[in-house]
């Protein structure tokens, strides 16, 4: 890994863990062309709150997302790839005004540590397109005791 890809990596940059899973051979989308695209192109394919989560790390407002009230079989997909990220019977009703989930598809998930209000959390982003979805806690329910909080921004339903 070059030193600035190192930086970049331990700078927690959201397009800086691609180079270096890719290095270890444990990333499959690293060729991906989802991580091609450019900044303008992403601007031009999302409407601006799905940018703003998916590119930008931001936080939609809690209880805003209509997914929140979504009950139907089906799969939650990247907004910005169309990447299965959970299946609907893993979703749960936390009480945060999120949808959470307390796993999710195996491989479809990037993590890193996120300091960006003072305190160490665990983000995730998808791993095909490395949009930004939300942070995992340890506060959820059986069987994992995980709870994925995404928001609703940065997911598509697709009914089963």
């Amino acid at each position: 890994m070059s030193k600035i890809d190192r930086r970049a990596f331990l700078m927690g940059s959201a397009l800086a863990f691609a180079p270096a899973l890719a290095l270890a051979n444990e990333d499959p989308y690293a060729a991906s062309p989802w991580r091609k695209l450019s900044d303008a192109d992403w601007r031009r394919r999302l409407d601006t709150p799905t940018y703003n989560v998916l590119r930008r790390e931001a936080t939609e407002m809690a209880g805003t997302s209509p997914l929140n009230k979504e009950k139907r079989k089906g799969t939650y997909v990247c907004a910005g790839c169309a990447l299965p990220l959970f299946a609907s019977q893993w979703k749960f009703e936390s009480g945060t005004g999120w949808p959470s989930f307390y796993t999710a598809i195996k491989g479809a998930l990037g993590k890193k540590t996120d300091f960006a209000i003072g305190v160490p959390r665990t983000e995730y982003h998808c791993a095909r397109c490395l949009g930004h979805q939300g942070h995992v806690f340890p506060d959820g329910p059986r069987p994992t005791g995980l709870r994925y909080c995404n928001n609703g921004d940065a997911l598509r339903f697709i009914p089963a």
